[in-house]
Parts: C-alpha cells; sequence; structure tokens
C-alpha cells in the first residue's frame, strides 16, 4: 500500500470515528446541570486558554460576526463569558472566562472524561497503550490547525451573503 493510499485510509478512519466521539460528548454536555451546544462548549474551551476578541473567534470558529455575536451574548447572559476593555486601547472589547464559567466547563469537561473513561475500561492495557500513542500523534498532526484556511471566513461571509 503506497503512503498516500494509507493516509487516505486514515483519513477516512478518524472522520468516521469522530462523530462517535462528538455523539458522546454531546450527550454528557446536554444530560449536565448546564446543558450547551458544542458550539458554546468550544468557545468556552477556547477562552479558558486565552482571552480574545470577537473577530478572532468568528474566525476561529468559521463563523460570521452576527452568529459569533449571538453566541457570546448568550454566553455572557449565562455569567459565563464576560466582555472587558482593552486598557491598551479603550475601542477593543476582549472576551474573557467567568468563574462561573471555568467551574462550568470543568464540571462539564469532568462528566464527559467520566463517560469516555467508562467506555475504555473495556479495552486491554495495550490496545489503551496503542490508543494513548495514536492520540499523541493526531494530536501532534492536527495541533497546527488552529485557524481556518485563510480564506475560510471571507468564504463563510459569501456564502450567508453578508
Amino acid at each position: 500500500m503506497s503512503k498516500s493510499t494509507e493516509v487516505k485510509a486514515v483519513a477516512q478512519e478518524i472522520v468516521k470515528v469522530i462523530p462517535l466521539i462528538m455523539r458522546t460528548l454531546v450527550v454528557e454536555q446536554q444530560s449536565s446541570s448546564y446543558p450547551m451546544s458544542p458550539a458554546h462548549f468550544r468557545l468556552l474551551t477556547i477562552l479558558a486558554n486565552h482571552s480574545c476578541n470577537l473577530s478572532e473567534l468568528a474566525l476561529r470558529q468559521a463563523v460570521s460576526l452576527p452568529t459569533m455575536s449571538n453566541s457570546i451574548s448568550l454566553l455572557v447572559e449565562r455569567g459565563w463569558v464576560k466582555r472587558v476593555t482593552w486598557p491598551q486601547d479603550r475601542r477593543q472589547v476582549v472576551l474573557e472566562i467567568t468563574p462561573d464559567g471555568r467551574a462550568v466547563l470543568v464540571e462539564i469537561k469532568s462528566q464527559a472524561e467520566a463517560r469516555v473513561a467508562e467506555l475504555l475500561d473495556k479495552l486491554s492495557p495495550d490496545d489503551l497503550k496503542s490508543l494513548s500513542a495514536g492520540l499523541a500523534v493526531l494530536e501532534q498532526a492536527l495541533s497546527p490547525v488552529l485557524c481556518p484556511r485563510p480564506n475560510a471566513h471571507a468564504q463563510i461571509k459569501r456564502v450567508s451573503g453578508e
């Protein structure tokens, strides 16, 4: 099997498995004390790592500014995100996760991790080692992809008519 054929086969397997993982995580998010959409969960996760402005988040999530603004407004209403004026430029507003938002994120993540651990408990020690090694390689391969392709946001704007 050529490398390109093998790469394509592995890519197909990853794309096949991701919906199973996402479905498991979404079920846990929805059954938590703080049900939220996967998009809102991703926003809290991003903001837990560093503050961003609205444009950065919209670009990173490949959505329009109005869509991102609506999502952030909901998270602000719930008290999970706050808007902060940037000290160096008062015209800039930065979004930060609040302590309540961080607590919600920790709770949902720990519930999801517990459920996934329950499912993985059926694996043999060798399978767990293989899975862990594979996930480390996958993370290394995908981690440089922090933002969508350079023109993705412009393409979304054209498609949505904004």
